[in-house]
């Protein structure tokens, strides 16, 4: 990618017509770039609902990504939670693949027992199970697991970065409200420069290139991530994030989740454009 695309989180709520094409088609009036299909609640969408929106995004050059559903952890020490976990991250990336989606992200899961080593092996091997099946389903998108912001998420931005060392075709995806989080650390253009040396250092300065990112305003206390804010009504550097972020020519999307949406879109969109 050449550049960075800037997108809402779901439906940008200025639409009059609720439904993922009349979405995708405000979000190019609001002359945005990417809109995310949000199945936090679950995967549902029909395969002629499906086409409509890949025709839709096509006829007006929006890129697609999607986010699982919430309820999803990979490391539960039940298999059933497990297994229906797989399937539920199996059942967003089909469909996001019907939708012409480039990139799907979900919450990994809790620490199984404060054991982050075997919660991080548990992940693992799921995972590679996930993209096995895709494979063979001849699915080509990319998976992109979340950095979390909670203090007991899976999903701390090491074990993300080595989930894709170790787990071939994983990509992150990198949450900035997240990562500030947690401690409130993660919020200057240093931190973001050194990100950003790292992942290419690790990954290769391709993943620079195809990034998926989520950004917002947020709330946090001692166990980190409490409710997302708009990013005015933070202490969410955006304006440093978006330097390193032209200063390294990282490119790839970014997706805003504040309770605002296109609003902050518009803004960090045309931030971006100035700087």
């Amino acid at each position: 990618m050449k550049k960075m695309y800037f997108g809402t989180a779901g439906i940008p709520l200025s639409t009059e017509r609720r439904n993922t094409p009349e979405g995708i088609r405000r979000v190019r009036e609001l002359e945005l770039d990417a809109m995310e299909l949000e199945f936090v609640r679950g995967v549902r969408m029909s395969d002629g609902l499906a086409r409509d929106a890949m025709a839709v995004a096509r006829e007006k050059d929006i890129l697609l990504t999607a986010h699982g559903p919430y309820y999803i952890n990979l490391a539960s020490e039940k298999d059933d939670v497990r297994e229906r976990s797989v399937e539920r991250i199996l059942n967003t990336a089909r469909t996001a693949w019907k939708c012409g989606g480039r990139s799907i992200t979900f919450h990994g899961g809790y620490y199984y027992k404060d054991d982050t080593e075997r919660t991080f092996g548990m992940v693992k091997k799921s995972l590679k199970r996930v993209m096995n099946i895709l494979s063979d389903e001849e699915i080509d998108i990319r998976v992109c697991p979340e950095v979390m912001g909670k203090s007991k998420s899976f999903g701390k931005i090491p074990e993300v970065i080595r989930l894709c060392e170790e787990v071939d075709n994983i990509h992150p995806c990198i949450d900035f409200a997240h990562l500030h989080a947690l401690k409130g650390g993660h919020n200057t253009y240093e931190d973001h420069a050194h990100l950003f040396e790292e992942i290419e250092t690790r990954l290769g300065i391709a993943e620079l290139k195809n990034l998926h990112t989520h950004i917002s305003g947020i709330e946090y206390g001692d166990k980190g991530e409490r409710r997302h804010l708009n990013l005015e009504d933070s202490d969410m550097n955006y304006r440093d994030l978006l330097k390193a972020m032209k200063d390294f020519g990282c490119a790839g999307i970014m997706i805003c989740e504040s309770p605002n949406i296109e609003e902050d879109a518009i803004m960090l969109k045309r931030t971006y454009e100035s700087i």
